[in-house]
């Protein structure tokens, strides 16, 4: 079982001067990014593939299929892994065989290719995102930790919504395959990146000893601890509400609502800015307010949003402003919801960064993998399928929040004070 106390470190931890913190902390911002820019920046040339590649329609998304599946076992090895063999090494082969993989991608003569280097990319990608979570873990501790969590956790929150966007004007001045290239430079600056500015974190007295078997019945561990787990499912229930959003916004309100694409781009974008106003809110406020009562906060204005959007679909029907502001107030708990389930989640898992990092991260995008094509399946006539299954979501979170987590607790708090 893993000790719920903070781990003793053997070698002091150093001043670390701000241009330097601010450097890193860029650098595993980009490295998050990376998963959720390679997930969906491909999808408006989905018809351009199927022409070039001699495929149908549910062969081009069954890629997407493949890179979250290698996005979430690639998580669930790597975290654990780095535990016993240190970050840096870990890092600079992930990024590096993404940038080569995302290149193999723009080459591949065919989609059955294409499906197996997508996989691998998956795995590759998943480097970044679990280690950007151990690396903080191990670097920082005290009231400064949950503002780190919090960059993190918007730029996951931003980047899928940022993706398609880019991914278009790429289209614009190429073919979807310049949109793999451009994922192979992302990885090979983020390669240097890496080399130049995130040194290793783990030092070998602090590693895990007693060979790879114990770093995973380690991870066993954290999943027997109540607390932990809470957290664990709050943010990959969560996940889910967002993919469900992501999925069948579009469909809602260019097809139910009649608003062109451009339109819809700015409502999207207007979603986006409320998710940063939280994750703003939420690292000016987590030296003053506990981070369970944040994290309390954010379940419920969810719950309000999605609430409020079933009920004005049951009363005044489909209505554009009602959907809008309904989705709004949703993204703002969910803006709260993702930094605080983060920091309490590594908090708690502190003897064990990378294996924390590796649940939290592995479920999250497992739970949004799986709520993605649930929005189609039940119908496109309307915008309440997309309402039940963000409102089931959000109250299986509150469920575990009360069950679980046990706010009133205040676990993982003390490993985030001063």
């Amino acid at each position: 079982m893993v000790s719920p106390t903070r781990t003793t470190h053997s070698t002091p931890r150093t001043t670390i001067p701000a241009g330097r913190i601010a450097a890193l902390i860029a650098v595993l911002g980009a490295l998050s990014a990376v998963a959720p820019l390679a997930t969906d920046m491909y999808v408006p040339g989905f018809p351009a593939m199927g022409a070039a590649l001699h495929a149908n329609s549910s062969a081009i998304q069954l890629t997407m299929t493949t890179f979250l599946a290698g996005l979430v076992a690639g998580q669930l090895v790597i975290g654990p892994l780095s535990d016993a063999m240190g970050r840096r090494r870990l890092l600079i082969g992930g990024t590096a065989a993404f940038a080569a993989l995302s290149l193999a991608c723009a080459l591949a003569p065919n989609v059955q290719t294409l499906l197996i280097l997508r996989l691998l990319q998956g795995v590759a990608a998943a480097t970044g995102m679990v280690l950007a979570r151990a690396v903080l873990t191990d670097r920082f501790d005290g009231p400064e930790v949950p503002r780190y969590f919090a960059l993190l956790a918007q730029v996951l929150g931003i980047a899928p919504v940022a993706a398609p966007v880019i991914g278009g004007a790429i289209l614009s001045v190429t073919t979807w395959r310049g949109i793999f290239v451009a994922l192979a430079l992302a990885g090979a600056l983020l390669t240097v990146a890496v080399l130049a500015k995130v040194p290793e974190t783990l030092p070998p007295q602090n590693r895990q000893s007693q060979g790879l078997a114990n770093t995973f019945r380690t991870m066993g561990g954290l999943c027997r601890r109540r607390a932990f787990m809470g957290y664990v499912l709050i943010l990959g229930l969560t996940s889910a509400a967002l993919f469900a959003y992501i999925s069948g916004s579009s469909f809602v309100f260019e097809h139910l609502h009649g608003v062109s694409s451009t339109a819809y781009s700015l409502i999207f974008a207007t979603n986006a800015v409320g998710m940063l106003i939280a994750g703003f809110a939420f690292s000016r406020l987590s030296r003053k307010i506990s981070l369970n009562t944040m994290l309390t906060t954010g379940v419920a204005i969810c719950g309000l949003g999605v609430t409020g959007q079933l009920a004005i679909l049951g009363t005044a029907g489909e209505t554009f402003a009602g959907t809008w502001a309904s989705l709004f107030v949703t993204l703002l708990g969910v803006g709260l919801i993702f930094p605080a389930a983060t920091t309490l989640g590594q908090a708690l898992g502190r003897t064990a960064p990378g294996a924390a990092s590796a649940l939290l991260g592995g479920l999250q995008f497992l739970f949004g993998a799986l709520a993605s094509p649930l929005v189609g399946l039940f119908g496109e006539t309307s915008s309440t399928p997309m309402a039940l299954i963000m409102l089931i979501a959000v109250a299986l979170a509150a469920l575990t929040l009360i069950t679980l987590a046990r706010p009133w607790l205040r676990h993982g708090e003390t490993l985030t004070d001063n």
